[in-house]
Formats: C-alpha cells, structure tokens, sequence
C-alpha cells in the first residue's frame, strides 16, 4: 500500500510538469502565428488532455466495464466544470472571448443533451438503453461540424497576453508540446492505475469508481494545466481547456468507444448527466447575467462547493 500512495503521487508530480510543458508550447505557437488562444485551448490542449479518458474508456468497453466507460466520462466532465472552473477561478478570475460564452459553452450543454436523448433508448419505447454504432456516427458528426466551426474561428488578429507568453522557436515549442502530451499519458496511467487500487483496497463499487476515482485521475491533465494557465494569467486557454475537453469527451471520445464496442447504458447514470447539464447550465448563468465574460472568485468558489455536494452524494448512495 505505501508503494502504491508513492506512485500516486509521482504521478501527480508527472502530471503537473507535463501539463507546464504544454502550455508553454501552446501559448508560444499562439504568439508566434497569431494563431487564437481560446482555438489552441479548444483544439490541441484539449485533446491531449483529454488521451486519458480515451485510453481509460477504451479499455473499460474492452474488459465490458461499460459502467465504468460512462462514469469515466460523465463524471470527467463534471469534474471539470464544477471543480477545475472551481480552482482555476480561485486562483485568477477568468475572463474569456465573446464567442467562447456566446457558442462554445452553449454547444457543450447541447452535446449533453444529444447524449441523453441517443442512450435513453426506454424513451422511445425500447426494452434497452445503448449507445449503438450509428449513435455514435451521429455524435461524430457533430465533432466534425464543431471542429469545422473553430478552424473557421481561429483568428489572425493576436489576442493572447503579449506580457505574459514567453516565445519559443518552432521545434522547441512543437517538443514541449510532444514531451507535455507524453508525460501526461504517462502519469495519468500511473495515477489511474494506482488510484484504482486504493479503490478496490477500501472496497467502492465500479460504478463509483468511474464516476470518482477514475473520472478524477483520467481528468488531473485538465486540472493542472488550467491551473498552470490560470496562473500565468493565460485564462482562454484554461476555460477553453475546459470547455473543449468536455466536448472531445462527449463528441468524440464516447463515439469512438461505442465503435469499438456498443455500449449498455445503465439509466442510473441519468442523474449524473442531469448534474452535469445542471453545471454547464450555471456556468452560463454566471458568465452571461452575474459578471461581464468573466467567472468570479465568489463564482468559482460556488462550483467547488457544488462539487463537493455532489461527491459526497454518490458515496452515500454507494
């Protein structure tokens, strides 16, 4: 058991300066090119931090670990919104783009409803839940389309922080990225892996393991570098880090899982999907009415504390 808490935290530690690594080579080849920061954090950033939950999810449909596919996912997803938004906020307010509240936070409570509506198959008079291929073909089209609206988006015009991105040249800043996206598999694995022990050696259910334990080691990539972001004031990237993550996770990831291998659903995990709507539907609320674009250190406090509401919940239906 001692090995196992030192590799968890040699995992974290992995974590923390694999995600410092990629957003130094983000934010630089952002200046560099002009290229959008909030289209870096919604594109590359999120998607290698979210390879976690793909790998986690994969294994889990492959082992028919189906509960543990869509808890891992569900629970990622509000993970991030209520508790990386949460300490994210804490550390710096964050103040974002237009279009990231006008659109991109909008999309990712769609996508959650076109979630419910595909693997909800008792609505429709069907004597089983499953998300079948051809469901998953549907939410791969609507990642093609997001993915075909933020290349369109991506502005020429800078919009990062001049003072606070330090420039790199083109293969340093491509092998920070490379080195930062490698480090955080790794120690995802190995947080994950070790996690999972700690789980079954205090006897959680698969279930709860999914939605926790897994949701939150496969989800430390998206912690830490929107904590670094947030640190450094580079708030585009840690929202859109977020956001972007929430919507792979959704759009492509569980796809890409029930292609593999359709995927039962257990309508148990509806609650955790309505949480999740619910979360997403509160950061629009804060962003649109409470506060100019901007999530207020009172505001992100609210998250964590929903958060832990939330966490302490599902133990206690267990």
């Amino acid at each position: 058991m001692f090995l196992t808490v030192i590799l968890l935290l040699i995992g974290f530690l992995i974590l923390i300066k694999g995600a410092d690594f990629l957003v130094n080579g983000a934010s630089s080849i952002a200046k560099k090119f002009n290229i959008s920061s909030i289209a870096i954090g919604l594109t590359v950033v999120a998607f290698g931090t979210s390879t976690p939950e793909l790998l986690v999810s994969v294994t889990s449909s492959l082992k028919n670990f189906n509960a543990a596919a869509f808890g891992n996912i569900i629970g990622s997803n509000n993970f991030n919104i209520l508790f990386i938004l949460g300490v994210a906020g804490l550390i710096y307010p964050l103040a974002v783009l237009r279009n990231t509240i006008r659109y991109e936070i909008p999309v990712s409570l769609a996508a959650v409803g076109v979630v419910y509506l595909l693997v909800n198959d008792t609505i429709f008079d069907s004597e089983t839940s499953i998300l079948s291929r051809v469901d998953a073909l549907v939410l791969l089209l609507l990642f093609g389309v997001f993915m075909l609206y933020v290349y369109k988006s991506i502005s020429h015009s800078a919009d990062v922080e001049e003072n606070s991105i330090k420039t790199y040249s083109g293969w340093v800043s491509t092998l920070l990225i490379t080195v930062g996206l490698c480090m955080l598999v790794g120690g995802g694995t190995l947080v994950v892996d070790n996690a999972i022990t700690l789980a079954h050696y205090f006897n959680l259910s698969d279930k709860l393991i999914g939605l926790t334990i897994l949701a939150i080691g496969t989800s430390l990539p998206e912690l830490a570098t929107s904590a670094v972001a947030a640190y450094r004031k580079n708030t585009d990237i840690a929202i859109g880090n977020v956001i972007g993550s929430n919507l792979f996770n959704l759009l492509f990831i569980l796809p890409i899982t029930a292609i593999i291998r359709p995927l039962p659903y257990n309508n148990a995990l509806n609650f955790d999907l309505l949480v999740l709507a619910a979360a997403t539907g509160l950061l629009i609320i804060f962003m649109f009415t409470l506060s100019a674009r901007k999530l207020d250190r009172w505001e992100a406090l609210l998250l964590l504390a929903a958060y832990v509401a939330y966490t302490i919940y599902l133990i206690q239906i267990d």
